[in-house]
């Protein structure tokens, strides 16, 4: 085996060779909740956790199935264990791209009993799409003269402390898990 990271919860985790017993949701949300949407070039903190958070809220308001919402809810859970990278350079970086979807795919296997599937990907990247639009305008000023995407839900940029989004994050896993 590899080189390993030790997680928030003191396990061994291998990222190039993941276990799906090495995974946990608390691992998961702590990471989450600490690091910064937009590899920290915003104007404030707002953590990928909060992003999960509303995905998840957003898929639910929709109307989509407890599969979906939690999917969104560990849409950008890789990043915890592989950290994130900014897409721009993630598009040059094949091998990374690979080894976040296996990793990815791990964790849907773990917390959802399946990879997901190519149109539950595809409504997963709308729904996502739609925040990062929200997120570039708030977050960063800029905004490509696109219409605003439609939300169901209010997005609150509201700098929260970490304890809280990760709260919030584990308490929404286990409300969306029950339903599956």
């Amino acid at each position: 085996m590899g080189e390993y990271i030790t997680t928030y919860g003191g396990t061994h985790f291998f990222p190039l060779e993941p276990e799906a017993d090495k995974i946990h949701i608390a691992d998961i949300a702590h990471a989450l909740s600490m690091i910064c949407r937009g590899n920290g070039h915003v104007k404030t903190f707002f953590s990928v956790g909060q992003h999960c958070i509303y995905c998840a809220l957003e898929a639910e308001a929709r109307g989509y199935s407890p599969r979906l919402v939690l999917a969104c809810l560990l849409h950008d859970a890789g990043e915890a264990y592989l950290s994130d990278v900014p897409s721009p350079f993630k598009k040059s970086m094949s091998r990374y791209r690979e080894l976040e979807q296996r990793l990815l795919d791990v964790i849907y296997g773990k917390y959802l009993g399946s990879p997901l599937s190519a149109e539950e990907e595809r409504t997963l990247k709308i729904i996502d799409n739609d925040l990062l639009w929200y997120d570039l305008r708030e977050l960063l000023n800029e905004w490509d003269g696109s219409p605003a995407p439609e939300l169901k839900t209010e997005i609150s940029y509201q700098v929260k402390p970490f304890e809280q989004v990760e709260k919030e994050y584990l308490e929404l896993y286990e409300r969306v898990r029950k339903m599956i």
